[in-house]
């Protein structure tokens, strides 16, 4: 029954493992060497911080579960030290500024590394992983989500401090005007619903 309840509402691990690979990615081609310093900064934050959520939810919820079941893997194998290069990319990244000589280097530098490191996941981890864990996916996407939740919460105002500062004004002002329409017809409803 837990199992069947947490597929309805947890996607399968290597989806959610998909899906930040692609936000990754995503966040990575809005950065550009010519936009202002403070947009370029925000972007490379975003990429840092989602990057650190990402590595630490893998090796503390995937790449165990994966072992246990497939312990022979190369590709676990290189996981760790690349892991551990990333890390010392963000670190070095974390110690500059936009406007520092070498930024974009240190941005491109992280990125070209993380893309090597999702092509390796997506084209042979995860497909083993679909095939030796396919009965786990769903129980294990649940903890994956569970843990993402810990490791966001002491971060969220850092996370959203950077999705503002990198998105555009035009885009935050249809935003809100989204939400505020949405919060008046809820409005609307609820009083129609009170008078019927």
């Amino acid at each position: 029954m837990t199992t069947h309840v947490l597929s309805a509402f947890a996607p399968k691990i290597t989806r959610m493992i998909r899906a930040d690979h692609a936000n990754l990615l995503g966040i990575f081609h809005r950065y550009t060497a010519d936009a202002p310093a403070a947009t370029r900064q925000a972007l490379a934050d975003r990429l840092c911080v989602g990057l650190e959520i990402h590595m630490k939810l893998e090796e503390e919820v995937f790449y165990p579960a994966l072992r246990e079941l497939y312990p022979g893997e190369e590709v676990i194998a290189k996981s760790a030290p690349e892991h551990n290069h990333l890390h010392r990319l963000i670190a070095r990244l974390r110690r500059m500024s936009a406007e520092d000589i070498g930024f974009d280097g240190a941005v491109l530098e992280l990125m070209r590394s993380l893309m090597h490191h999702i092509a390796d996941e997506e084209t042979v981890l995860l497909p083993a992983a679909e095939r030796v864990l396919s009965e786990h996916l769903d129980e294990l996407g649940g903890r994956m989500r569970r843990r993402r939740f810990e490791l966001a919460r002491p971060r969220v105002g850092e996370i959203v401090s950077g999705v503002v500062r990198s998105t555009p004004p035009s885009t935050l002002a249809m935003v809100a005007g989204a939400f505020g329409i949405g919060l008046l017809a809820a409005a609307l409803l609820g009083r129609r619903e009170e008078s019927d």
